[in-house]
């Protein structure tokens, strides 16, 4: 690419009313109103003052900036140019959309949570979001973990220094996968930095799983590491009929149960690709994996004992031991352990199986990586109650993004939100108005020009007739 010899003799002038850089935004926000994004927060957000007056249209404008890819209240002035007052109405000022935030209070959040569970139930009802590759195993796959994001200066409420040793506010998400689909997030919480990553995780499991409810009749699976193997956590995903999938720390009763382990029991499986080990710097492709059965809080009483089985992987240990560091071979192999807790039972998947599937829990650091790539790239306000409310906000256009990239098929589907801005959103085009019909010239020869057609088509097109 080279740049053309004639632009010496040309200007650039920003003086067209009629371009608009996000022309995807158009069929994007239709799947939002018809999924009742602007009712369900007139009827059910409650932001005193004027503040809060026409919360539909604030919350629409929100969720609208961060599909087209702000990551801050400024960049909410994103949407007012060219020809969006064209396209769009009710498009708010960032200075109006940040006093609305900054308006809310723990409640208000609570109201939008709401909103954004519905608002995802509703949008699974309009676009192919959870449709599954049937295979014998369909569990829904619901992954929790926290993250933390980082903040900067003394002026976000909240901020400390967590686990990871970031200065930030804590993050925790719950998604949901199918076999075949890409996650969704299906509930969210913001809490101070410096909070222990249980915290507030069986309220968050029980409100995720009532969603789970809502979008599929499969048996949930829930999968977390060992921070939440609790049995606050726990007891409020078997309370609602769900399965759980979490790791355990090593602990005397764990090793104690591990040991009593038949030689015999073992098996040997293979990884599809090598796993990187952080402990010896080495990559691993060799492991082998055993269960027995074991009752979880034993020392509890009876009615808080969760009955299951423990799936223990077994990697060899290669920290090389004095003798061996003197070429010395050693008598006996050494291996390092990796323990879970399930209550799925053997039937619905053996050994191998249910090692592989809780292996897969890390889908969920894809989508803290995808938010941090997008909305969650900052935290702006500095009142606590308005980036908890920006994180549920992000959420919404995670799950929006995701809903409009199903209706283009199922490859776009699984790409990144980045990925699908950059082929379905961020679409320059030009308007036109002929006969009192508005209609949008996009650019020749678009080479994801079929998959933006389509999803036009679906949320924009003319309705399908009625058959009798």
């Amino acid at each position: 690419m080279q740049l053309s010899h004639t632009l010496a003799a040309t200007s650039a002038v920003f003086d067209e009313p009629n371009l608009v850089s996000s022309a995807g935004l158009a069929p994007v926000m239709a799947l939002a109103e018809s999924a009742g994004l602007h009712d369900l927060a007139d009827t059910h957000l409650s932001v005193p003052t004027d503040k809060g007056a026409n919360a539909g249209s604030k919350v629409a404008s929100l969720v609208g900036g961060m599909v087209a890819g702000a990551d801050s209240i400024d960049d909410m002035a994103l949407l007012r140019h060219g020809g969006m007052g064209r396209v769009f109405t009710g498009i708010y000022a960032p200075s109006t959309l940040g006093s609305f935030l900054r308006s809310f209070t723990f409640g208000h959040v609570r109201q939008l949570d709401a909103i954004a569970s519905r608002f995802l139930t509703r949008l699974a009802g309009q676009a192919p979001l959870l449709e599954a590759d049937r295979t014998e195993n369909e569990e829904a796959m619901v992954d929790v973990d926290d993250t933390i994001i980082e903040v900067h200066g003394y002026a976000k409420q909240g901020a400390g220094f967590g686990y990871s040793g970031v200065r930030g506010l804590n993050a925790l998400l719950a998604t949901l996968t199918r076999p075949g689909s890409a996650p969704v997030i299906v509930a969210q919480r913001l809490r101070k930095g410096s909070t222990g990553s249980p915290r507030g995780a069986k309220r968050l499991v029980t409100d995720a799983l009532k969603t789970v409810r809502a979008l599929s009749s499969d048996t949930p699976l829930v999968r977390a590491d060992s921070a939440f193997y609790g049995r606050p956590t726990i007891g409020a995903a078997v309370t609602a009929g769900a399965h759980v999938s979490v790791t355990v720390r090593l602990d005397t009763t764990v090793k104690k149960a591990i040991a009593s382990i038949d030689e015999s029991a073992w098996q040997t499986i293979e990884y599809t690709d090598a796993v990187y080990d952080e402990t010896t710097d080495q990559w691993i492709s060799r492991a082998e994996v055993a269960e027995i059965g074991f009752t979880a809080f034993s020392g509890r009483k009876k009615a808080d004992q969760v009955p299951g089985r423990l799936v223990v992987r077994r990697i060899p240990d290669l920290h090389a031991t004095p003798a061996q560091a003197l070429g010395q071979d050693a008598l006996f192999d050494t291996w390092r352990f990796h323990a879970f807790f399930t209550t799925v039972p053997d039937q619905a998947m053996n050994t191998v199986t249910v090692d592989k599937t809780h292996r897969n829990h890390a889908i969920i650091e894809q989508v803290h990586a995808d938010l941090k790539n997008s909305a969650l790239a900052h935290l702006p306000s500095g009142r606590f109650a308005a980036n908890a409310a920006w994180l549920v906000l992000a959420v919404m256009a995670f799950n929006l993004t995701r809903a409009a990239a199903t209706l283009t098929g199922p490859t776009p589907a699984r790409a990144t939100t980045a990925t699908i801005r950059r082929k379905l959103i961020a679409v320059p085009a030009r308007l036109a108005t002929s006969a009192r019909q508005m209609t949008l010239h996009l650019p020749a020869a678009w080479p994801w020009q079929t998959a933006w057609t389509r999803l036009f088509t679906h949320t924009c097109g003319p309705p399908t007739p009625a058959t009798t």
